[in-house]
């Protein structure tokens, strides 16, 4: 959530990155309008408490018509602070619930408007031409059968539609890919975990997914737990309610968890193949740190991504997300697109978002730094979505008699192999 004294002080810039998002403007005045009931019902409260206790001290004096007199007036007091309890409680609760709708501040660089809106801000590799070659490629789905790594069918009748089994080279080759990205985290400083799949509902909307996300999670109703689209969320509420020492930060989690989206509001959507499924695994950098360091932080986690695809070799493009397309809890975000030659454009492989204080804020996380304690910063970014990954290797690397090519950063965990060969034409 935002800082509520930011929202008194600059109420314009609140509203400016609620209209940026394309979400209520009113919501900023309505929740104004809360925390100036709440902050006048609890002056309210603490006047009545203190009359209240000034008069408790006068009663055991008075006699006679005097102590009448005051025992009345307590009883009147005596309801007169339990109503003002309750609208303070009443007021508290409503502010808080309109801080939850709220989005993260944008941040001022952040591009304003749709998802097509987006600004590239560089591009790496070169895009194969396939015709040059001499033949035309296949896409990922005829690729994984002909090499026995994909089985959507079985999938679909097995678990129904967008399910999937990964199956000989693919089980191997998604592997490789988790150990291989773990380890260029390990290098770089990140402490590899295993995180829940199962989360309650305060760490879930402590990072900001029950609000414009909450109908792409799976809830299981009967134990109040929530299915995790991403290690993020565990990874975020890690240290929920608690105070870290600054000379801790930064600290840097890799987590490696499955995933799982309803990916609603996606139907008729890369319905063919594993580019978008309902379950999924995925490794995931999450960092905590100063605010103050959050944007270099941010540089970071986009260099670790980009040295990723690279050693993929993969083409991509860096873009710098619009403003409407940020989750909740973003101010800014970088996506890395990967080259899908069968559909002829860039798609989405990995991003990174600053949260700010945002999370920190929702979670209780904060940072003593000397006698200061204050919120710190989060921020996340997707190392390898495994499916994904796999659809853009298979089709980068493809060969024209259906073998693909291993990158050489995933050889020595796929036990030396250099190509992926046919196991039927």
């Amino acid at each position: 959530m935002i800082d509520l004294r930011l929202l008194r002080e600059d109420p314009d810039r609140v509203r400016a990155s609620q209209r940026a998002r394309g979400e209520d403007v009113a919501l900023v005045d309505a929740l104004l309008s809360a925390d100036e009931r709440r902050r006048s019902s609890g002056v309210r409260f603490d006047e009545l408490r203190a009359e209240q206790k000034a008069l408790g001290k006068l009663i055991p004096k008075a006699t006679g018509e005097e102590k009448s007199e005051l025992l009345k007036k307590a009883g009147q007091l005596a309801a007169d602070v339990k109503a003002a309890d309750a609208e303070r409680d009443a007021a508290a609760t409503l502010t808080q619930e309109l801080l939850q709708r709220l989005g993260n501040l944008v941040h001022p660089d952040v591009p304003v408007g749709g998802e097509e809106d987006f600004v590239t801000l560089e591009k790496h590799g070169t895009i194969r031409d396939f015709a040059a070659e001499g033949f035309e490629p296949k896409d990922h789905l005829a690729l994984g059968q002909i090499l026995g790594a994909i089985d959507v069918e079985r999938g679909a009748k097995v678990s129904g539609s967008r399910f999937y089994f990964l199956t000989g080279v693919g089980a191997l080759l998604e592997l490789a890919l988790v150990n291989a990205a773990m380890a260029q985290a390990t290098a770089a400083g990140f402490t590899p975990m295993l995180t829940p799949a199962l989360v309650r509902p305060q760490s879930m909307a402590g990072t900001g997914f029950l609000g414009q996300a909450a109908q792409d999670v799976y809830h299981l109703a009967d134990d109040d737990l929530y299915l995790v689209g991403t290690s993020e969320v565990p990874l975020a509420a890690y240290h929920m309610d608690e105070i870290l020492d600054a000379d801790r930060l930064p600290l840097r989690y890799a987590g490696f968890s499955p995933c799982f989206r309803r990916e609603a509001g996606s139907h008729g959507k890369d319905t063919r193949g594993i580019f978008r499924v309902h379950q999924f695994d995925k490794v995931e950098m999450f960092s905590y740190v100063a605010p103050e360091d959050s944007q270099a932080e941010h540089q970071r986690l986009l260099e670790w991504e980009k040295q990723w695809l690279t050693s993929l070799e993969l083409p991509y493009r860096v873009i710098d997300v619009a403003s409407a397309d940020l989750g909740a809890s973003a101010s800014r975000k970088f996506d890395c697109e990967a080259w899908i030659p069968t559909q002829g454009k860039y798609r989405e492989l990995t991003s990174t978002s600053d949260c700010g204080e945002f999370q920190s804020r929702r979670l209780s996380i904060r940072v003593r730094e000397g006698k200061q304690v204050r919120p710190l910063a989060t921020l996340n970014g997707t190392l390898c979505a495994v499916p994904r990954t796999i659809v853009a290797i298979l089709e980068n690397h493809q060969q024209a008699d259906g073998s693909v090519r291993v990158p050489e950063v995933l050889r020595p965990y796929l036990g030396g192999r250099e190509v992926l060969e046919p196991v039927s034409k």
